[in-house]
């Protein structure tokens, strides 16, 4: 059977499988083990199945990755989002817009220590949307400005998305998180600008200004926020200076993470429970995505497909701008129907060997794969940020949709950006790890 005639009964079954509700993780097996039926040589697929998972599994690269859930699980069941909105908020009444950027910058802080964009959304809308709604703000820019900076839980580090690309990608995690900081204040500058250029454009929008407060004031305010700031300082330092591993950093994290849960009074034993629950329920289903992706992985390898459609596609002479574009219309398509997580892992082992004949940098390429994902999380009808705000607003999905419109279009325009200037991903990561 031709390769091409292969990979098409691949993905035929893939489909039916995930359309008749099999998990992920399992459906992608069933696909490496079909695949492992056209390969020559007796090669026995029970056996390639066995060694991928472990060898896959037992890595210490992913010990970082239930580390930072924890970390994120344990601030999320802390005040840390009412903090964030009281002590954001007075330095933020000289913006045009004034305290819709407190979304934009509170999401950004949450999402340095959560690593998961619907758990970022989520903290922060809670405090958020009440707030904004009290104090007379427009329904459709709070709501679209969470959709939006609610992604950059996985954008900026430590991110658990992130994990999963650089072990699928087999990239240096450290590298793919320093990739991130820059892109992450390039979102967030722009999401800020379009809400400022909204609120000049909308003056009668804009509810009156908050009572004028003094330094020593602003100061008590945010005092609360100091030692999460400090925190997410000392993580980001580890990485930047090279003084510990990603997996160090992380447990240094989750120590944090704790000494905070305790100074604000939230630590206590059914806290610590849930949050170690919770991170085994979410480490549990992306270990099994992964070791699903892995076997499926190795397969294609044993076939020889993604060899053959890097040929292909480097026989299309395709310019890198015009790969780059195609590959952006067909996640963005893939986000219609599919979580980031799954995106990233049904789709490595065929589009990293193009990436590659193309020429692009599998860093580079890896946060370019993020910025795509954070528009899934908000493509409907799968958008998983949709979902939050639509519980969380009682709004309709179409509002909620159709709110977060502008905050997608920003998200492509980033991608635009480092397409073209790609030393804004690759600055931190080339002068921490100098060739």
């Amino acid at each position: 059977m031709e390769l091409i005639e292969i990979s098409g009964l691949l993905l035929l079954l893939l489909a039916v499988l995930l359309a008749g509700g099999v998990w992920i993780a399992i459906a992608l097996m069933a696909c490496g083990w079909v695949g492992m039926q056209f390969v020559g040589g007796g090669i026995p697929a029970g056996s390639v199945l066995a060694t991928t998972i472990w060898g896959n599994s037992a890595s210490w690269t992913l010990a970082a990755l239930p580390l930072f859930i924890w970390m994120g699980e344990i601030l999320f069941r802390t005040r840390l989002s009412e903090e964030m909105f009281r002590g954001l908020a007075p330095w933020l009444n000289w913006l045009p817009g004034r305290l819709m950027h407190v979304n934009v910058l509170a999401c950004g802080i949450f999402g340095s220590v959560s690593g998961s964009s619907a758990a970022t959304c989520a903290t922060v809308a809670k405090i958020a949307l009440p707030e904004l709604k009290k104090r007379g703000y427009d329904d459709m820019v709070s709501l679209g400005s969470l959709a939006g900076a609610g992604t950059l839980g996985i954008l900026i580090p430590p991110s658990i998305t992130m994990v999963v690309y650089a072990v699928a990608a087999n990239v240096s995690i450290i590298q793919i998180f320093l990739a991130g900081f820059l892109p992450g204040l390039l979102v967030m500058a722009l999401y800020s600008g379009y809400i400022a250029v909204w609120s000049m454009l909308n003056p009668k929008k804009a509810p009156p200004p908050e009572p004028t407060m003094s330094f020593r004031e602003k100061l008590r305010e945010s005092a609360n926020l100091i030692p999460v700031a400090l925190l997410i300082t000392l993580v980001f330092l580890t990485l930047l200076l090279g003084w510990a591993t990603a997996t160090e950093c992380a447990a240094w994290g989750v120590l944090g993470s704790l000494a905070i849960a305790w100074w604000s009074g939230s630590l206590s034993w059914d806290s610590f429970w849930k949050s170690v629950m919770g991170t085994t329920r979410i480490t549990c289903m992306i270990m099994l995505i992964l070791a699903g992706a892995s076997f499926m992985s190795t397969s294609m390898a044993y076939t020889g497909i993604p060899q053959a459609l890097a040929t292909w596609v480097d026989g299309l002479n395709l310019s890198p701008y015009a790969l780059i574009a195609a590959l952006t219309i067909m996640y963005i398509l893939l986000g219609t129907a599919l979580d980031g997580i799954s995106m990233i892992v049904l789709t490595t082992a065929v589009v990293i060997p193009m990436v590659k004949t193309a020429g692009f940098d599998l860093i580079w390429f890896g946060i370019f794969l993020i910025l795509v994902v954070e528009m899934a999380e908000v493509s409907p009808p799968v958008g998983f940020n949709l979902f939050v705000l639509q519980t969380m607003s009682g709004k309709d999905s179409n509002t909620v949709a159709l709110a977060s419109l502008p905050f997608f279009f920003l998200l492509v325009v980033a991608v635009a950006i480092i397409t073209v200037f790609p030393s804004i991903v690759m600055l931190l990561p080339q002068m921490a790890f100098p060739n």
